[in-house]
């Protein structure tokens, strides 16, 4: 894997919809937590420009790790490891002014790119209405979902071939129980 080219960590959902904006979170928080990540890696928070995606994409990095709060039927602060390749991303019709990940992929050879290996970290929301602030069982996923992207950065960074995924779900962290 070429250093100059690298590993894509993007951060995407609408912090003003409550656990969509899981995605933005992990990425703030792996930037600001002050373990450097190896070389090539670059972290951003796109949120909902979809249309800045795409054309970082055109770059041509590596590999490309989404960051993103995604219904996996699992319960509420549920990490879900996925990898996503072309067939798994059918059609959708892009949107400039929004946030489609599988819309901004699909259509990325239109605009000349390729689609890089393609990484989600996932956790299933509990609450994506209007408000501002994960939920409990969101925010309290948020720790392990930087330690998954930190383990999957170092495994798409480590040289040799393209790595496997790691098992697809990690279970929910622990609530605290009220009596």
């Amino acid at each position: 894997m070429s250093e100059a080219r690298g590993v894509l960590v993007a951060g995407i959902g609408n912090l003003f919809l409550g656990d969509d904006g899981f995605g933005p979170e992990v990425v703030r928080r792996l930037a600001a937590d002050g373990e450097p990540l190896p070389g090539g890696v670059r972290v951003v928070d796109y949120g909902i420009r979809g249309m800045h995606l795409a054309y970082d994409l055109l770059d041509g990095y590596d590999a490309l790790v989404l960051v993103d709060a995604c219904a996996g039927g699992g319960v509420p602060g549920e990490l879900t490891l996925l990898q996503v390749g072309v067939d798994d991303l059918g059609t959708g019709e892009f949107d400039a002014h929004g946030m489609n990940p599988v819309a901004v992929l699909a259509n990325l050879a239109k605009l000349g790119g390729t689609l890089p290996l393609t990484h989600l970290v996932g956790c299933t929301p509990a609450d994506v209405g209007e408000g501002i602030g994960l939920s409990e069982a969101v925010a309290a996923a948020v720790p392990p979902a930087v330690a998954e992207v930190r383990a999957l950065v170092a495994r798409l960074t480590a040289a040799g071939p393209s790595p496997a995924p790691r098992p697809a779900r990690t279970p929910a962290p622990e609530r605290p129980r009220r009596s």
